[in-house]
């Protein structure tokens, strides 16, 4: 399906909505286009920004009745292109950067009401003020969005006990393709009242609607955190402690991170004020955080001596200040920087079993070789919940794009025999980041034809014009005349 080009009557219609200086385009606009990896770049759309639902609902229908396509931008920290125009500049990017506004917090339902533009640290500190807490996090918390968090229903560092941006949404307010508002934002728990279209909406990354606000869940803050970082020798190992503090602590743990030594090494030859919490070096290491009532932290010690004690734990280093916490995290948060700063040309997302993940990263490792010979891996990720990243580097001494220019389809070989992989062990091949244009084939050719099917149909029903983010997801062959 082919899309009209924003000519100036449109553009002029758009401006007076939302204003002049809300609108741009060419560079002006150019940071919309990149991507945070560097491995795309996006065509030179028009951007625009509204500042509140009424006006993107203005935008919605005016686009729908001329079939102009939209394609949502949150935090713009995506990395499977699911905020980015790839093959054509007829289409509009709508940022929702400048609805930034936290609506309301009631303690009493322990619910935060936060527009789309929200950046998820702003919204941490909101909580704060209230003596709350809101338990999604990970490294872009600086910059990510909340309604790309659900957009993309992302994962992060704490999913082991407060699980998914699902899980934390209570209620969604969207401006629907007709450009309707779906007002849902009630604080309620319990609310069987047909289909879930929260759900709907939350993972869909903008093909169905374009998320405006969200009713969040707040949790009370503990008063007693701990965080360890462990040397372990495996894989292995880590799922051996992870059984451990389990049973030891339960679900007061909040997640537990694998990094490799090679990993580790390339945060710190990057990152030099970073510093080794052991004197000598390991090949796998663990992050652990667990936080709760007082006397959590003596539990977690006792469980990790007893982890030395039976022999799957080598080494431990405990946090003794909130410096030494937010060092020891520095670690884990620093690497996505590292991987970009070496020259990783491919970067997975997938998860498997958590009892799988031995197998997982053993057979990946050694179908990644077999790709090419002399490519370098870095794994890592929230082993709590099964989703290990894998981020891959040319040969050492081998720049990246001397290296991509010699072999160009050496990614989508790469990331493939990661696929492969991931589905041998009953794997999903998008964990936390989304499909976006990435993975959109990936997905046709491993996911059910049944599935397929309904993913067209639900597009198809909620927006015939495929006017919300074309691309992205699913294709429109077949759906469509």
């Amino acid at each position: 399906m082919a899309f009209k080009t924003v000519d100036d009557r449109t553009l002029n219609d758009i401006r007076a909505i939302v204003g002049e200086t809300a609108c741009k385009s060419g560079q002006d606009a150019a940071r919309y286009y990149e991507d945070p990896r560097g491995s795309f770049t996006g065509k030179d759309c028009v951007v625009v920004l509204p500042e509140t639902t009424d006006q993107v609902s203005q935008i919605v229908r005016l686009c729908n009745a001329a079939g102009i396509a939209i394609i949502p931008y949150g935090g713009g920290t995506g990395v499977v292109a699911g905020q980015l125009s790839l093959d054509s500049d007829a289409a509009i990017i709508l940022s929702l950067e400048r609805m930034n506004r936290v609506r309301s917090v009631s303690p009493d339902d322990f619910v935060m009401v936060a527009e789309a533009g929200c950046v998820l640290e702003n919204i941490h500190a909101e909580a704060a003020r209230h003596d709350l807490m809101f338990p999604l996090s990970m490294a872009s918390k600086g910059s990510c969005t909340i309604g790309g968090n659900l957009a993309t229903n992302a994962g992060g560092i704490q999913v082991l006990r407060h699980g998914n941006a699902r899980d934390l949404c209570l209620g969604i307010e969207a401006v629907m393709p007709s450009g309707d508002v779906l007002e849902e934002l009630s604080p309620l728990r319990k609310n069987n009242t047909g289909y879930d279209l929260r759900h709907l909406l939350i993972g869909s990354e903008g093909t169905l609607g374009i998320i405006t606000a969200a009713s969040l869940t707040l949790k009370p803050l503990d008063p007693e955190a701990v965080t360890a970082f462990c040397a372990i020798s495996s894989p292995a190992d880590a799922l051996r402690t992870l059984r451990t503090l389990r049973r030891a602590i339960g679900n007061r743990m909040n997640g537990m991170e694998l990094m490799s030594g090679f990993g580790v090494d390339l945060v710190c030859a990057h990152f030099p004020t970073l510093r080794k919490p052991f004197a000598e070096d390991h090949h796998w290491y663990l992050l652990i955080d667990a936080a709760g009532n007082p006397g959590v932290r003596d539990e977690t010690e006792a469980a990790l001596a007893d982890c030395i004690e039976k022999g799957f734990m080598l080494d431990v280093v405990m946090a003794e200040s909130e410096a030494q916490r937010s060092a020891l995290w520095s670690l884990r948060e620093h690497t996505p920087d590292a991987n970009r700063k070496t020259g990783a040309f491919c970067s997975s997302d997938t998860a498997v079993p958590i009892g799988q993940i031995e197998a997982f990263v053993s057979g990946t490792h050694a179908a990644i070789t077999g790709v090419h010979e002399g490519l370098r891996t870095n794994s890592y990720g929230h082993i709590g919940d099964g989703n290990i990243h894998h981020n891959v580097f040319p040969p050492e001494g081998i720049a990246k794009a001397d290296f991509l220019q010699a072999h160009p389809a050496i990614a989508n070989r790469v990331r493939e025999a990661i696929n492969e992989a991931t589905l041998a062990l009953g794997g999903s091949i998008s964990a936390e980041h989304g499909i976006g244009r990435l993975k959109r084939n990936d997905l046709k050719r491993h996911a059910s034809a049944s599935k397929m099917v309904l993913l067209r149909q639900i597009k198809q029903a909620i927006d015939p014009k495929n006017i919300m983010n074309p691309g992205a997801l699913v294709d429109w062959s077949g759906c469509a005349d």
